[in-house]
C-alpha cells in the first residue's frame, strides 16, 4: 500500500475527511427528516387500518428518499476513505445500481405527489381534468408501481453498464483511483445518457406543469375572493399552498440543473465540481421533505409537538 501513496496523500486526505463531513451533515439530517415522515404515517396507518392515496405517496418518498441517503453515503464514505472495500465483486456494481434505482425512484414520487397535489387542490373544469380528479385515488397505486418498475429497470441497467465496464478496468488499486474507476464508468455510460436524461426531462418537464397549473388555480382563486370582498378560513390555507409549491418549484428546477451539470462535469472528470454539486443533491431530499412536512398540518402538528417536548426536557436540565 505504501507504493501507492502520493506525494499529494496529505492534501487528498484532507479533502476526504471535509468532503465526508459535509456529506455525512446533510445525509443524516435528511435520513431523520424521512424517517419522520416514514414513522408518523406507519403509526396513522397501524391506528387508522389504512391510508389515503397522499399517505401513500408520502410513505413511498419517505422510504426511497431514506434509503438512497443511506446508500449514498455508503458509497461517498467508501469511496473516500476506504476506496479498497468496493473493489471486491459485486460491491461496487450494487452500490451503484442501488443509488440509481433509488434515486429514480424518489424522482418519479416526489412528481406523482407534485401531480397529486395539482390534480386534487385545482379548479378546472375540463372534462378530462375532472376525470383524473374522480379516478386519482385508484391511479396512485399504480403510478406508484410503474414509478418501482421503472427506476428497477434502470438499476439494472447500471449494474450491468458498470460490471462491464470495471471488468475491462480492473487496475485501479490505490486510493484515489476509486474515481477514476467512476469516471471511466461515466464515461461509458454516455450512450445510456440520454435515456436518463429524457427520463429527467419528463420528470422536469411534469413537475414543472402541475406546478404553474396549481400556482394558477389558487391565484385564481385568491383573486376571486379578493374581488368579491370573501374572507374564509381557506385563503391562508391557499396562500400557504401557493409559498410551498413555489418553493418546491424553485428547488426542483436548481435541482435539475445540478443534475445535468454532474453528468456533464463528471464525462470530463472534474471531481471537485461534481462535489460541489453532489452538496446539493445530497441537501434536496432533505429540504424538500422539511417543505412536505410544513405544508402537511399532521407532521408539521406532530414535528412541533416533538420539538416543544425536546425543549421542555432540555430547560429542565
Amino acid at each position: 500500500m505504501e507504493a501507492c501513496l502520493s506525494p499529494e496523500q496529505s492534501n487528498v486526505t484532507a479533502y476526504a475527511a471535509t468532503a465526508v463531513a459535509v456529506v455525512t451533515l446533510e445525509t443524516f439530517a435528511g435520513m431523520w427528516i424521512n424517517a419522520f415522515i416514514v414513522s408518523v404515517i406507519c403509526l396513522s396507518w397501524v391506528r387508522k387500518k389504512t391510508l389515503n392515496s397522499k399517505e401513500k405517496i408520502l410513505l413511498a418518498l419517505g422510504c426511497s428518499r431514506f434509503w438512497f441517503l443511506c446508500i449514498s453515503w455508503v458509497y461517498y464514505f467508501l469511496s473516500l476513505i476506504y476506496p479498497n472495500y468496493l473493489h471486491v465483486h459485486p460491491i461496487f456494481q450494487i452500490v451503484e445500481s442501488a443509488q440509481s434505482f433509488l434515486h429514480y425512484s424518489y424522482s418519479w414520487v416526489s412528481a406523482c405527489l407534485c401531480g397529486f397535489y395539482c390534480i386534487k387542490i385545482a379548479n378546472f373544469r375540463n372534462s378530462f381534468f375532472i376525470y383524473l380528479k374522480v379516478k386519482i385515488d385508484r391511479i396512485v397505486p399504480c403510478l406508484l408501481l410503474g414509478s418501482v418498475l421503472f427506476s428497477l429497470a434502470i438499476g439494472i441497467i447500471v449494474y450491468d453498464i458498470t460490471d462491464e465496464v470495471l471488468c475491462k478496468n480492473l487496475n485501479f488499486t490505490c486510493q484515489g483511483r476509486i474515481w477514476k474507476a467512476s469516471i471511466n464508468t461515466e464515461e461509458h455510460f454516455s450512450p445510456h445518457y440520454f435515456i436518463i436524461g429524457f427520463g429527467y426531462a419528463i420528470l422536469f418537464t411534469a413537475v414543472i406543469f402541475s406546478a404553474l397549473l396549481l400556482l394558477f388555480s389558487l391565484w385564481r382563486h385568491k383573486r376571486n375572493m379578493q374581488i368579491n370582498s370573501m374572507k374564509d378560513l381557506s385563503m391562508d390555507a391557499h396562500i400557504k399552498a401557493m409559498k410551498s409549491i413555489l418553493s418546491f418549484l424553485i428547488m426542483y428546477s436548481i435541482n435539475f440543473v445540478f443534475f445535468i451539470l454532474t453528468l456533464i462535469y463528471a464525462m470530463k472528470g472534474q471531481n471537485h465540481m461534481v462535489f460541489l454539486f453532489y452538496v446539493f443533491q445530497y441537501a434536496f431530499p432533505g429540504f424538500h421533505s422539511l417543505i412536505v412536512i410544513f405544508s402537511n398540518p399532521n407532521l408539521e402538528k406532530t414535528l412541533l409537538k416533538i420539538l416543544s417536548c425536546m425543549k421542555c426536557k432540555f430547560c429542565m436540565k
